[in-house]
């Protein structure tokens, strides 16, 4: 504790008196100051305690009394101290009832206490408070690193809280709360999420504060990592601004945080080539082998059947080994922007973001550099991880309007994503090629999201507006097209009403209101112009798809 005027008083070398303010002696004391000025309130900074002698004041006029005292009052000052036995016998009493009437506590000073050992008491007061807060504040952080050692940042945060007595919670690089200390803790820290992505968009080390008197507590909130975008946010709340001792608590836990995520960036580069590793193996038709790389670290999710995400933007800036950090771009400095620029990345810390909270394992695998990078991931079909992959292309669709550019197709510099169906090790590399798959349809169809399932659930006739399809199509019909336009007959329209009958001969005609035997002279000709047989299955189908095509323009 820092040295109050009720600890001067009860000093018992110093013989002072309490003559006002006896209910104001708990305040704590900065410093202790003489001046002998007439207004030493340009001098003051506040928390002194000021000693006179009243030199130079008309201590016995009450009006200059009242105002010398109010001005003190106003400039911060905890105490006054008046030397009896000098200029005075005894403080007058305009000085008395003015400390009084503004509630200053007035010490009075006996002639065989000098100054000096009043100045002597509180500065020695104050470097014993300094060395109990320099020393305790040595004791929290062995009892950090301890507890950091022994139980991770779960162990970390509750003695963090313990030593500052709060609450303090950990978040990862997206803002979602981590661990709490204690447990109840967990809503309040939720509720500070917009406040630690605000704390994200700043270049680290950052630090700010909100909450205060008027709220339930006054919250800290400060970056975690070395690097230029933070990798993580710490919450420190309590119920008023922490002491020295607690200070030393808090900045010993950032240090801790900041080198376990340092440490957890190399493991996490080191995770990222082994997963590289695994899914070649998977493609490669090896499951056992890959199962043998991963051991622990992803065996789970290959032992149960997941889903195979392939991502696209040719846009993207290939990103760093540590796949949490978002990418620092020109111009852009909020999240969405940071997504917008590199949409990859910000689907990288959605995915993995999701999984940690939820305890799943994902895989997730960086391919190619520059124009033309994908990602490659592996998650755990049901999971929050392919929630999350769903969610963040829900949100790319809404920032680009909502409008989805069937026929046109997707823009070069845009997001899409292609999602298999569930697969097990064995079937990886036929789920890699369904996502690429659905990854193609994606991008013609300028949709940021395919799952293969919606490819077989829906009609096989969007997929003519291929133009490559539209140019074979009209190759092929050409030149029934052209006889039908010399008016010799409508062949076109016989050949799409004969097919859709599948060949039956009395019902095309009756569609096309023409005798049967008119009908089978018009297919004859189509297959003197064509050069085909009516007979062959394929050449049936290559022409209703042709007429398909070219219908659907």
């Amino acid at each position: 504790m820092p040295p109050t005027l009720a600890s001067l008083v009860h000093h018992s070398a110093l013989k002072l008196t309490v003559r006002a303010g006896e209910d104001r002696l708990d305040v704590p004391v900065r410093w202790a100051h003489v001046s002998e000025l007439a207004d030493p309130v340009p001098y003051m900074e506040g928390g002194e305690l000021l000693l006179v002698t009243a030199l130079k004041l008309d201590a016995e006029d009450p009006e200059a009394m009242r105002r010398y005292v109010k001005r003190l009052v106003g400039a911060g000052v905890v105490g006054l101290g008046f030397a009896v036995g000098v200029n005075y016998e005894e403080i007058p009493k305009a000085l008395v009832d003015a400390a009084e009437e503004e509630g200053l506590p007035l010490l009075e000073v006996p002639r065989r206490t000098p100054f000096l050992a009043i100045s002597k008491a509180v500065s020695a007061a104050i470097a014993a408070d300094q060395y109990r807060a320099v020393t305790a504040g040595f004791a929290a952080q062995r009892e950090l690193t301890r507890q950091a050692l022994a139980e991770g940042p779960e162990g970390l945060l509750t003695a963090l809280a313990s030593q500052v007595d709060g609450w303090a919670a950990l978040y990862d690089a997206s803002g979602a709360v981590v661990a709490t200390a204690p447990e109840w803790a967990g809503r309040r820290a939720a509720r500070l999420t917009p406040d630690v992505e605000r704390l994200r968009d700043r270049p680290a080390p950052a630090s700010s504060v909100v909450g205060g008197p008027e709220n339930e507590d006054r919250v800290e909130l400060h970056s975690i990592g070395t690097g230029r975008r933070p990798r993580a946010a710490l919450a420190v709340g309590t119920a008023s601004a922490p002491g020295t001792a607690e200070r030393y608590a808090v900045h010993s836990a950032i240090a801790l945080l900041t080198l376990t995520t340092e440490r957890s960036r190399s493991l996490h580069a080191a995770e990222q080539r082994i997963g590289a590793a695994v899914l070649r193996m998977l493609l490669a038709g090896e499951p056992d082998h890959a199962r043998a790389v991963a051991g622990d670290l992803y065996g789970g999710l290959l032992d149960a059947p997941f889903r195979m995400i392939v991502a696209e933007s040719a846009s993207a800036v290939r990103m760093s080994v540590d796949s949490h950090a978002h990418l620092e771009v020109a111009g852009k400095t909020n999240a969405a922007d940071r997504a917008e620029a590199d949409p990859l990345a910000g689907l990288t810390e959605a995915v993995e973001a999701a999984a940690a909270r939820a305890g799943e394992a994902v895989l997730v695998v960086p391919e190619g550099d520059g124009e033309g990078a994908r990602l490659v991931v592996l998650a755990a079909d049901g999971g929050a991880a392919v929630a999350a992959c769903a969610d963040y292309a829900t949100a790319i669709e809404a920032a680009r309007g909502g409008a989805v550019r069937e026929q046109t197709g997707a823009d070069e510099d845009e997001l899409v994503i292609g999602v298999s169906a569930p697969v097990g090790p064995i079937a990886a590399a036929a789920g890699y090629k369904q996502a690429e798959q659905a990854l193609s349809v994606a991008r013609r169809r300028g949709r940021v999201f395919v799952e293969h399932e919606q490819l077989a659930a829906g009609s096989v006739v969007p997929l003519l507006a291929d133009d490559a399809v539209k140019a074979f199509a009209d190759g092929l019909l050409r030149p029934l097209y052209e006889h039908d336009a010399t008016g010799r007959g409508d062949l076109v329209a016989s050949l799409r009403a004969w097919l859709s009958r599948h060949g039956q001969w009395d019902a095309a005609a009756a569609d096309l209101g023409v005798h049967r035997h008119t009908l089978r002279y018009r297919m004859r000709r189509v297959e003197e112009i064509l050069g085909r047989s009516l007979d062959d299955p394929d050449v049936r189908m290559e022409l209703w798809l042709a007429l398909k095509a070219t219908s659907a323009e």
